[in-house]
């Protein structure tokens, strides 16, 4: 069973940084992708970062030039580094692991970290 634990959220001023980290049980080389979702209440869930085993970024519009998404593969961890934050950004921020298959995909989720951007 895979689990992926978040850590790295929590109160910051507008314009501070925070950094994420999704440490996983197993390696992350195994996963196709893995990535960062956030969601605030009564709102859908939202992609923000998503980074594929060959080393392809992908961000939301709103996060780019702000939000970098990384892995530290030799400690099976994906980070996201957030800059300057904005009250917008607050929510909270899940990790993704994502296997592909011929006949489908699994999701894996964290259990989440609130990030509150606020002065």
């Amino acid at each position: 069973q895979v689990q992926l634990v978040e850590s790295g959220g929590g109160l910051v001023q507008p314009g501070g940084s925070l950094r994420l980290s999704c440490a996983a049980s197993g390696s992350i080389r195994s996963f196709n992708a893995m990535g960062w979702y956030r969601q605030v209440p009564g709102k859908q869930r939202e992609v923000v970062a998503t980074l594929t085993s060959g080393g392809s970024t992908n961000y939301a519009d709103s996060v780019k030039g702000r939000f970098t998404i990384f892995r530290d593969s030799a400690k099976n961890t994906v980070y996201l580094q957030m800059n300057s934050l904005r009250p917008e950004d607050t929510a909270v921020y899940y990790c993704n692991a994502k296997t592909t298959y011929a006949l489908g995909s699994n999701d894996y989720w964290g259990q989440g970290t609130q990030v509150t951007v606020s002065s």
